[in-house]
């Protein structure tokens, strides 16, 4: 099979199209035929040798047709979306027309979507669910703040969120990106900043943070949340450096709730994939009800574009790649 191996860490041309052996049937895990996958920053950041584990072939979702499923857990030809449990990390993940996932990181999304579209859903989506509805617990009429609502993630969370009925302030570092970001559902745009709880003013009325700037800003978010509300850091768009001479006692806000999600713990017996209504949320968007089209298609053949766009933070949201 065809496949994009990365042959060393560094550029664009650390990608290299090979022929590879196809995986073959293994209990306990699906082999799918891939239609579509999507493009996600941890691939480029494993491209350059700067995560932990990278495997030959990366790629940590996909969606695509069921070849074979040895436990009969999922039937053969169904559609189906698949997502971490070691994909692109240990084991060799999506940028290639076959690929082997554990059955605990794949479901059914039955949907009459195109490819593009239903490759635009799996980690982006399950992420946002997730950190909404289980971490936030958000409920209809709550008011959330989504700090780095531009990114992929954040544009996936926004949309969910106003769909369940919650109203949203979306944070940006651009103006230029309210318009569309109000055009999504945000009830307002404020810049992003790390002092934001100084010049929001809803401050200590705002029952829940999703945090996607990272720990930077993570005691600010705390900061503007009422007694009980909640925030959830989710992603790192500020970066990875520790909160420094972090003191809780003295630096954290009382009677606040934080909390984190990762992606990487979907699949483990605290985090079953199942969890997630991936087939409902294919479902409201094959309705009209949720907007999941990705911002850029690119061929199985242009994965290096599609890299550079997203080095180059020229996507303005999720890209995917659908095979020929």
């Amino acid at each position: 099979m065809r496949a994009i191996v990365l042959e060393k860490f560094g550029g664009l041309d650390s990608l290299i199209y090979k022929d590879i052996p196809k995986p073959e049937p293994k209990a306990g895990h699906v082999v799918i035929r891939i239609k579509a996958f999507g493009i996600n920053h941890a691939e480029m950041h494993m491209r350059r040798g700067e995560w932990a584990e990278a495997a030959e072939v990366s790629g940590i979702e996909c969606v695509g047709i069921v070849e074979s499923c040895p436990g009969g857990e999922f039937p053969v030809g169904a559609k189906v979306a698949a997502l971490m449990g070691g994909l692109g990390r240990t084991i060799n993940g999506s940028y290639a027309e076959y690929t082997r996932a554990p059955v605990s990181n794949v479901a059914l999304i039955e949907a009459d979507l195109p490819w593009a579209e239903l490759a635009a859903i799996p980690e982006t989506y399950a992420t946002a669910w997730t950190c909404l509805f289980r971490n936030l617990e958000l409920k209809g009429g709550q008011l959330l703040v989504i700090r780095g609502a531009t990114s992929s993630f954040g544009q996936a969370a926004l949309k969910m969120a106003v769909n369940a009925g919650a109203r949203v302030i979306a944070t940006t570092r651009n103006r230029d990106r309210f318009a569309m970001l109000e055009k999504l559902g945000a009830e307002r745009c404020e810049i992003e900043r790390p002092d934001l709880s100084k010049h929001i003013a809803e401050a200590k009325q705002i029952d829940a943070v999703l945090d996607l700037v990272g720990n930077t800003v993570v005691l600010d978010s705390l900061t503007m949340l009422r007694r009980g509300g909640r925030s959830c850091l989710a992603g790192w768009l500020g970066g990875l450096d520790p909160i420094p001479d972090f003191n809780p006692l003295l630096q954290m806000a009382s009677g606040v709730y934080l909390t984190f999600f990762g992606s990487f713990v979907f699949g483990t017996p605290g985090f079953p994939l199942s969890d997630v209504p991936l087939q409902q949320i294919a479902a409201d968007a094959a309705a009209g009800k949720l907007d999941v089209k990705p911002v850029r298609i690119f061929r199985f053949d242009e994965v290096r574009e599609a890299h550079r766009v997203m080095e180059a933070n020229e996507a303005r949201g999720k890209m995917v790649v659908v095979h020929d």
